[in-house]
């Protein structure tokens, strides 16, 4: 079927899918005798200071009580101009939120890196070198942002598609002294390992 293109019906849509999702959740936290909650924000219900704790404490009640929350966007109702865009940024507001020491940012690489690896490097272009440590993250996202507005693609340094928002998220965990690890999804032992002390 086609790809829905007004509002109303990619809303709609999102409201169909949300009871699926949690399915899935559902599903794997309980073999794991885990129970979870559904939580939908919306980046107006945070934009005032009154919806900003509110939110907050609810998620702290609901860790107290053992419970992990699932967060998503509440795109059913969300209006175009206060959206927050990516799960990155909202992973990133959530760990904020949660007064959280760690976001972990799961994607296809197990870092980032100088360029694209899963590309070959153009002719006289060393290969894609991960970067272990980002000691400053706010030139990083300059130097994406660059690469993205110079169509730096998928073989330029910091071209790499999505990186420029996980780098956003991990410059607005920064500013709550929360740390940023971008790992690989294929290795959810990152975790633990990187909680553990591992730096690599």
């Amino acid at each position: 079927a086609e790809r829905p293109k007004r509002l109303a019906e990619l809303q709609a849509m999102a409201a169909i899918g949300q009871p699926h999702l949690m399915r899935y959740y559902d599903e794997f936290f309980s073999a794991l005798r885990q129970p979870i909650a559904q939580v939908l924000l919306s980046a107006d219900a945070l934009d005032s200071r009154s919806g900003y704790r509110n939110a907050q404490a609810t998620l702290d009640e609901l860790l107290r009580r053992g419970v992990i929350p699932v967060v998503n966007e509440n795109d059913s109702v969300a209006i175009s101009e206060l959206r927050f865009g990516d799960n990155d940024t909202l992973s990133a507001l959530v760990a904020v939120l949660v007064g959280a020491s760690h976001l972990f940012l799961a994607t296809d690489v197990d870092a980032l890196y100088t360029a694209n690896p899963h590309v070959a490097p153009p002719p006289g272009q060393p290969p894609a070198e991960p970067i272990r440590e980002v000691a400053d993250v706010c030139e990083a996202l300059a130097r994406a942002e660059e690469a993205a507005a110079g169509g730096g693609g998928s073989g330029s340094a910091w071209g790499t598609g999505g990186i420029a928002t996980k780098l956003r998220a991990a410059r607005l965990a920064a500013a709550a002294g929360v740390t940023t690890v971008i790992h690989s999804a294929q290795e959810p032992g990152a975790v633990a390992a990187v909680l553990g002390g591992a730096c690599d």
